[in-house]
């Protein structure tokens, strides 16, 4: 088993939902094979007190979350990345930075809760949507034999993941 440790950026125009989900998720299911991070093309100043509660409610840890943008990890002294990983629509349409060390790039579309309507029921069902998504999304990526796999391989398994069906 390699004890590479992997970086992997979860990219939205937020940052408040689906990113900061995903984030939080790896964090606790890939503990000690991954290190998770978010950002947003277009960060919010909070976190979704949806997505908090949402998290919390199945017992993921939501310290230390919070929204930020995606120069933060664009620079010199950023963490290297080995995946990044955009779960809106909006943000793989946008022109992304270039990121050092060109790591492997992937869409997941999950539907945003945030722009759901109506009332705290239909809201809260939207949240529990998008985590079950991504969740389940970032269960088959915890799958992959990275150690096994050339980068091709990996890169076209990456790739499959976003076919997902939510």
């Amino acid at each position: 088993m390699s004890s590479r440790i992997f970086n992997v950026l979860f990219l939205c125009n937020g940052n408040s939902a689906r990113s900061i989900m995903a984030e939080a998720i790896l964090n606790q299911t890939g503990k000690g094979r991954f290190i998770a991070y978010s950002a947003g093309s277009r960060p919010a100043s909070t976190v979704n007190p949806y997505t908090t509660a949402y998290l919390e409610r199945n017992r993921i840890s939501t310290q230390n979350l919070r929204s930020k943008g995606w120069a933060e990890f664009s620079g010199p002294d950023a963490p290297k990345m080995d995946f990044v990983i955009t779960v809106c629509d909006k943000v793989a349409g946008e022109i992304c930075p270039a990121w050092p060390g060109q790591p492997m790039t992937a869409h997941w579309s999950v539907d945003d809760p945030v722009a759901q309507e109506g009332n705290d029921e239909k809201k809260r069902r939207a949240f529990a949507d998008a985590y079950m998504a991504l969740n389940r999304r970032i269960g088959i990526f915890l799958s992959l034999p990275m150690e096994k796999l050339d980068q091709l391989s990996l890169r076209q398994e990456l790739m499959n993941i976003g076919n997902v069906k939510n």
